[in-house]
């Protein structure tokens, strides 16, 4: 396997800089766990290779157990999560996938993510799961290779 290009945001490095200053600002905001499985399963959906394959490591790094990480794609069939956690996972879900339904983020997903995380984390937490739907398409489109991306 070979990518056509390096990661577009490599070659421009005021882009890199820009989604790393946007990745920093959620960092003290929501839990880094709770970051990284939003980041693993959005990654997931949008099928990139670099992207599961790193979160799942860095989950891994954390202390997290291989039941967390290897569940996270069926994250509600399986009792491994917090409430705070799921109600993140939905809401990664329904902002990964906004062309799926009329209703992409629908009241119930909203309302339970709002019990969990104050506004300001919320919105942290929507801009997490938005960074990571733009670093999944900048891999994707180029066909980054999981373990040789950032080599």
């Amino acid at each position: 396997m070979q990518a056509r290009m390096n990661n577009p945001a490599l070659i421009l490095p005021q882009a890199l800089q820009a989604l790393y200053a946007l990745g920093k600002s959620t960092e003290e905001l929501v839990p880094e766990v709770t970051r990284k499985l939003v980041e693993l399963r959005a990654s997931q959906i949008n099928g990139c290779s670099v992207c599961v394959n790193m979160h799942a490591a860095e989950l891994r790094k954390k202390g997290e157990s291989d039941e967390r990480i290897f569940s996270v794609a069926a994250w509600r069939d399986t009792p491994y999560f917090t409430d705070a956690e799921r109600a993140a996972l939905a809401l990664a879900e329904s902002v990964t996938r906004l062309a799926d339904k009329a209703d992409p983020v629908p009241d119930d997903v909203w309302e339970d993510a709002t019990r969990h995380y104050p506004e300001k984390e919320l919105a942290a937490l929507i801009v997490s799961i938005s960074l990571i739907n733009v670093w999944n398409r900048l891999n994707a489109s180029v066909k980054m290779v999981a373990g040789a991306a950032w080599k």
